[in-house]
């Protein structure tokens, strides 16, 4: 435990006392007024945040018009009160406090997967490019012809009809191809990922996906695609980890109920964002998909209304898997099981906090069943339709990744304050800290 960690903590506490302690000596009597009218506020937001995602129609926007007006009108209140640089001074200190919390709370840890050497440069690289994906970046960024000056064969998924990309990865391998790559979504990411990792050998990404989560945890250069094709001529392997359902591979996440009904809407793909809005009302009411019961380990999590099952442990409580797996070679699954009852537990979820029926666990194993005898599951953003019981399992080190020497890197999630943790920080204790 450091000495600068240790001052860390403790100026946290020091900060939070002076936020708490400025509202009184500077507002007074009006101190009691201005908390209420904050209580309120929190309050006003709370429900408003609750009821525009749980209801449609002139309510939802009308709530969205509320949720967005609250913070306009306590700062009317304040400064027609005089009390506006209180409450901002207030607020800074809080700021800070946060950010000093977290700080101490950071752990020292290697953020970093081991890097192992080239010990063979691909001499017949194979990749197989989606000109579609992220919208055409492909062709943007000249990627084909640029793969192809350095020696790669390349496949475009083109045309109308429908590809087998398993197939397509299998029949190069046994062609003699050395080094598999895709330039691609996730999905696809997953399903050549399965090849290289069943023929041993090596598997390169391009980030030309949309979002291209599984590049993003790997430290790839997500605003430079060609950049990524430096890894044929000047690159190191990682050991990484797969995950496995029913069969299946997935290199981000399964998730179930809540997220997967989402993305088994036939509009997803087209409106993410509208279509997530459209089916949220059912799904927070309980209108909407199976009931869920999931085992990880020695822990069963009864009646989640959102499940996700991640290749290593997200950085947050992030339910939709957008956040940050700090590595990628821990060797378990991470789960995330969210049962939503109130509207404070559903905006809180919003927020990225955590709440009372939010289950954070690790297992190299999580079993799901459900009420019905099949579920919608999205597996690395795609919906398939599985049969019960859907089994998930870590495969670890199966796959070794070809990353540019030079890149990016990843940064690590915040870590989440916890009091008591730096209290004891700051008290000199250990109890667990790192």
């Amino acid at each position: 435990m450091s000495i600068v960690r240790r001052w860390l903590a403790r100026l946290s506490f020091v900060l939070a006392a002076a936020a708490v302690a400025i509202v009184p000596a500077f507002a007074g009597l009006k101190s009691l007024p201005m908390l209420a009218v904050g209580l309120v506020a929190v309050a006003v937001s709370l429900a408003s945040g609750y009821l525009f995602l749980a209801r449609r129609g002139l309510v939802r926007w009308l709530s969205l018009a509320v949720f967005v007006l609250v913070p306009a009108v306590v700062i009317a209140v304040y400064a027609f009160f005089s009390l506006l640089w209180v409450a901002a001074a207030s607020a800074v200190a809080w700021l800070l406090a946060g950010g000093a919390a977290r700080l101490a709370l950071a752990s020292p840890a290697d953020r970093r997967m081991p890097e192992q050497p080239v010990d063979r440069p691909a001499t017949r690289p194979f990749l197989i490019m989606n000109p579609k994906s992220g919208g055409g970046k492909v062709g943007r960024f000249r990627l084909q012809h640029k793969a192809s000056d350095l020696g790669a064969e390349v496949f475009l998924m083109s045309g109308a009809e429908q590809i087998d990309v398993t197939e397509v990865a299998r029949k190069a391998v046994a062609e003699g191809a050395d080094l598999l790559g895709v330039a691609g979504g996730d999905g696809t990411q997953a399903l050549v990922a399965a090849v290289a990792a069943e023929h041993g050998v090596p598997f390169m990404v391009i980030t030309a996906g949309t979002r291209n989560h599984f590049a993003l945890d790997l430290g790839l250069d997500r605003s430079d695609p060609a950049a990524c094709l430096t890894a044929l001529s000047d690159g190191v392997d990682l050991r990484v980890d797969l995950g496995v359902i029913g069969g299946r591979t997935f290199v981000n996440n399964a998730s179930f109920g809540a997220y997967a009904a989402i993305v088994e809407t036939p509009a997803y793909r087209a409106d993410k964002i509208g279509t997530t809005l459209d089916v949220l009302p059912d799904l927070l009411q309980g209108h909407r998909g199976p009931r869920l019961t999931a085992r990880a380990g020695d822990v069963e999590i009864s009646g989640p209304q959102a499940l996700l099952v991640s290749n290593n442990p997200y950085g947050t409580a992030d339910v939709a898997g957008l956040s940050r797996r700090v590595r990628l070679d821990r060797g378990v699954l991470g789960v995330v099981g969210v049962t939503v009852t109130s509207a404070r537990q559903a905006v809180r979820l919003l927020r990225g906090r955590r709440s009372g029926d939010l289950a954070l666990l690790t297992a190299t194993e999580v079993t799901v069943t459900a009420d019905v005898p099949r579920i919608p599951v999205g597996i690395d953003g795609e919906a398939v339709a599985m049969p019960v019981p859907v089994t998930c399992t870590i495969r670890p080190g199966a796959l070794r990744v070809r990353v540019p020497r030079n890149r990016p890197g990843t940064t690590p999630p915040q870590p989440p304050v916890t009091w008591p943790d730096l209290w004891r920080l700051a008290a000199g204790r250990k109890g667990g800290i790192p």
